[in-house]
């Protein structure tokens, strides 16, 4: 019996630490749940150089779904930034633009919205009938402006990606892969940091009504500071991320899960290893800085660039030769809750 026991004993150990070993994986790796899925695809990048970390499917066609919205922005920071709109100009509201199927503000035919309260709409509750208004202003016509759309992804590199609206409801013709998203979130980063941080906008009153960001990965991911969800139902729940750790910024694109917060969870799996391969530790909070419920544009903006603070060092061996790596960095967290005025 004693030979026996000791026979048994070291096959029994074996055995519960197989299994721990797996049950420690399922935990550890959680970024893989969605590998089989017909229609997942993810990518992360080192915003810095584009260098891919990590990628599942990542040139396969997929439905961009609200994504779509990133390029109606990045089309408008264009506008702005070399004066032919201004945030104050009024943006005409077309029955076409009325007629576009929710997520949207509400907005009557004959009536008008500011560029301000459209980009607001736009980033916050992923307003369609905003998006077809801009669309209009900027085209003459939204078909035309999503023409425009696609010249201007060509012109990024986006060479997948073709548009047919400029908000992103369901049209079979209209696609895009991870790798190309995470070249757009790239460039919004870096060709209009003036504009970027309204991708972090919480919230903002319209007529009254708080609107609140549906992106929620920005209040549960410690440093993530934009960009975009999105949702149809043939696409499944799409996300796009920029993150800041240590002054490494990386941009993680989620596309083809079945609920937000399996979207959320995948890509806080994907992000955390990326900053690990990156040699950067997870942001330990040293101290909150909570802004007023509700504040003025130009406050608010202020307050948001409190996040920016850290340089961005580019690249992991940037990091460690300033001391950046394995390193403990002691940061502050500023958790904003600054709401934006939709007054221009």
């Amino acid at each position: 019996m004693q030979a026996q026991l000791q026979a048994i004993t070291p096959i029994r150990c074996m055995a519960w630490t197989a299994l721990g070993l797996a049950a420690l994986l399922a935990t550890v790796s959680p970024a893989r749940a969605q590998v089989g899925s017909g229609r997942y695809s993810s990518i992360v990048v080192d915003a810095a150089d584009g260098a891919v970390l990590s990628g599942v499917n990542p040139d396969a066609l997929r439905y961009p779904a609200s994504l779509t919205k990133m390029m109606t922005a990045y089309m408008l920071f264009a506008a702005l930034r070399d004066g032919r709109l201004s945030f104050d100009q009024p943006v005409p509201v077309s029955a076409h633009a009325v007629s576009q199927e929710p997520s949207k503000l509400g907005l009557l035919p004959g009536s008008s919205i500011t560029v301000k309260q459209a980009l607001l709409g736009l980033v916050t509750k992923s307003a369609n009938d905003a998006a077809a208004a801009l669309g209009e202003l900027m085209g003459g016509d939204e078909g035309r402006f999503a023409q425009m759309m696609t010249l201007q992804a060509r012109s990024l590199g986006m060479m997948q990606t073709t548009f047919r609206n400029a908000s992103g409801l369901p049209d079979q013709d209209q696609v895009t892969t991870a790798r190309d998203l995470a070249v757009l979130a790239r460039h919004l980063v870096q060709d209009y940091p003036m504009y970027y941080h309204y991708f972090s906008t919480p919230g903002f009153l319209w007529h009254g009504r708080m609107i609140p960001n549906h992106n929620t990965i920005l209040q549960t991911y410690p440093g993530a500071d934009g960009i975009k969800a999105g949702y149809i139902g043939a696409s499944g729940h799409n996300l796009v991320t920029s993150a800041v750790r240590a002054g490494v910024r990386l941009v993680g694109v989620v596309l083809g899960t079945a609920s937000r917060a399996e979207r959320d969870r995948q890509m806080t799996a994907l992000l955390d290893q990326g900053f690990e391969r990156m040699d950067v530790l997870p942001l330990a909070p040293v101290a909150s800085v909570h802004s007023p419920w509700l504040l003025s544009t130009a406050q608010a903006a202020a307050t948001l660039g409190l996040v920016k603070a850290v340089p961005h060092v580019g690249s992991a061996a940037t990091a460690t030769r300033r001391g950046l790596g394995r390193h403990y960095l002691p940061m502050l967290q500023v958790r904003h809750s600054a709401t934006f005025s939709a007054s221009p």
